[in-house]
């Protein structure tokens, strides 16, 4: 699963001439609820949308339930979960800009962050699900958006991560030549024909751990976020 990325700023939105530059402000590392740029195809016209990580931000959790984590939506049970299939069944699909995610390798028995991209270094889109919430309080609508994984039990690369023994899972990159093919699917028996893994040979991971942990109650809300999803690994 992947719980942080590093989003892809604005001067280096060139690979991405079919969408708008973003006209708002977003951080350089997207965590849960932070908010970050989509691409979306609405009413035949290609947009760049600000949306929330994750699928159920956590202003809309209802009181007294537990928090959940939507940031990531499983391509086998994305059409029957609750959270993700009504998205998924009206073709809600998105692409999100990104530099480089982020996924926890055990290999030294501890967890140590990698960082992971495209062997020459592009900005690359991760396929995903969008959707609209209206908040009670002002009637102002926003978007909320989730990544979509594969198995990848057996990707030379993506299977190195995550827990011993849990399933290894990997967001799909969507290639450029098939950025509009993705956003245009006529049905989801179409969509999950672009759900596979991305090939390894054009992939490049380096370790690149977190600061030292910092004493409970002295860490930034950076540091906190950034702790939270190195350990935040459920398979997603």
């Amino acid at each position: 699963m992947c719980t942080s990325y590093e989003s892809n700023p604005n001067d280096r939105f060139d690979v991405f001439s079919l969408f708008p530059v973003p006209n708002f402000d977003y951080k350089p590392e997207i965590y849960k609820d932070y908010s970050a740029p989509i691409f979306r195809r609405i009413d035949g016209e290609y947009s760049t949308d600000p949306a929330t990580f994750g699928m159920v931000p956590r202003k809309f959790i209802p009181e007294g339930v537990k928090a959940f984590d939507t940031t990531n939506a499983r391509s086998e049970t994305v059409g029957q979960k609750t959270s993700f299939r009504t998205a998924w069944n009206k073709l809600q699909l998105a692409l999100i800009p990104c530099r480089r995610f982020y996924e926890p390798d055990y290999e030294t028995g501890k967890a140590v962050r990698w960082r992971i991209g495209t062997t020459d270094n592009a900005p690359l889109a991760i396929a995903g699900l969008w959707r609209a919430w209206k908040d009670p309080a002002d009637g102002s609508t926003s978007l909320s958006m989730t990544m979509l994984t594969v198995n990848a039990d057996d990707h030379p690369l993506m299977k190195r991560f995550h827990r011993p023994g849990a399933e290894k899972r990997s967001v799909v990159i969507i290639p450029p030549t098939e950025y509009e093919d993705w956003l245009n699917c006529k049905s989801t028996d179409e969509a999950r024909s672009f759900l596979r893994l991305y090939p390894a040979e054009a992939m490049h991971a380096e370790p690149f751990p977190l600061p030292p942990r910092v004493p409970k109650g002295k860490a930034t809300p950076k540091e906190d976020l950034a702790q939270a999803s190195l350990l935040a690994d459920d398979g997603g």
